[in-house]
């Protein structure tokens, strides 16, 4: 059975097309050991206005999947198949120069560690400015006004000041907010955030996500936010993708995604969490085991070996030997039948969320 329909993807609540629509994307990497499957035929939607959240763990394929979007990938060593269409622009098929023209203009990434991205040998002004000047015709002096504006949007005081300071002058928070004023200094159409708030107290995080928001309402921008945190996307995002082992198993709207969660996986998820609510001795539920090798996936359900479900399964399907199928705009990739997972669900899962 196959994960991928013609129609497949989220976050399309709204009118109009969407503004990057991705179909059946693979992207594998060629290593010593063998070709590795980092995404396996993944789809979704992403419209103006609203924000698609990407939820996984470590080594899901969220990152590599969208930094396929951006074409970073070394094409010596990794083949990329699919579809990524950006508003009626196929980016798979487009040439690297295509690419540059697009990169931080139309489309912007904030990466996760603002440490590393930033050159510690340039001022930030000079970093902002650098981009704004190769997408947009101004002098010097035109960029560093444009990067004293974009630093005083994202909150950094005195911004005529430390436009002349280095990365290594400013903290985690602010570091982070010079990464947004660059990737946002364009103006892009689409925002792809990777794990914005890795590292960051949560006062700085609430900060930095109230920031996003603000600004995506100013610009009017898609956003993509990536991260293993079902807190942070409860806040921002407004659709949802689960992601597990390079394939999306579940997704929605945020709302019917965290209300009602239809897969194992986000079961785990959520249960894996510690609320504020509950009992503080109540101790959490890990998901048992480890993600499969993506060197040589399952044949059937990714999770199937570390799902605590798969022998309530019925009928004629296997989850160890049969895919589950993946389609429409609210849907789980589980052989489990609807009403099994409303009853697993109420019984078994939602009294552990309260």
């Amino acid at each position: 059975m196959t994960t991928t329909s013609p129609a497949a993807g989220s976050g399309t609540t709204g009118d109009g097309a969407p503004f990057l629509s991705v179909r059946d994307l693979r992207v594998h990497f060629s290593t010593e050991d063998g070709v590795v499957r980092a995404v396996d035929g993944l789809s979704f939607d992403v419209r103006r206005g609203r924000t698609l959240g990407i939820v996984g763990e470590s080594g899901s394929g969220k990152s590599v999947a969208t930094q396929a979007v951006l074409g970073l990938h070394d094409p010596a060593r990794t083949t990329v198949s699919g579809t990524i269409d950006l508003d009626g622009q196929e980016l798979i098929t487009a040439g690297e120069r295509a690419l540059e023209r697009l990169r931080g203009d139309k489309v912007a990434m904030i990466f996760q560690d603002p440490l590393t991205a930033l050159s510690p040998y340039h001022t930030i002004g000079r970093q902002i400015g650098e981009s704004f000047r190769k997408h947009r015709v101004a002098s010097r002096r035109e960029a560093r006004d444009r990067a004293v504006e974009m630093l005083g949007k994202v909150g950094i005081p005195h911004p005529r000041l430390r436009v002349d300071d280095y990365p290594h002058q400013f903290s985690g928070g602010m570091r982070q907010r010079v990464m947004i004023a660059m990737a946002l200094v364009c103006d892009p159409d689409l925002l792809i955030a990777d794990e914005p708030t890795t590292a960051l107290d949560v006062t700085v995080q609430a900060q930095i996500l109230d920031l996003l928001l603000d600004l995506q309402r100013e610009f009017g921008s898609a956003i993509i936010m990536i991260t293993h945190d079902l807190g942070v996307v409860s806040r921002v995002s407004d659709d949802l993708v689960v992601m597990y082992a390079g394939r999306a198993v579940e997704r929605g709207t945020v709302r019917e995604v965290l209300r009602a969660p239809r897969h194992p996986y986000t079961w785990g998820l959520l249960t894996s969490m510690p609320r504020l609510r509950g009992d503080v001795g109540q101790d959490l539920v890990p998901i048992a085991g480890t993600p499969p090798s993506l060197l040589a996936p399952p044949p059937g359900c990714p999770f199937e070996p570390r799902c605590a479900f798969s022998t309530e399964v019925t009928g004629d399907v296997s989850c160890a030997t049969d895919r589950p199928a993946l389609s429409g705009t609210r849907d789980a990739a589980c052989h489990l039948d609807p009403e099994q997972k409303r009853a697993l669900f109420t019984e078994r899962i939602q009294p552990r969320l309260r």
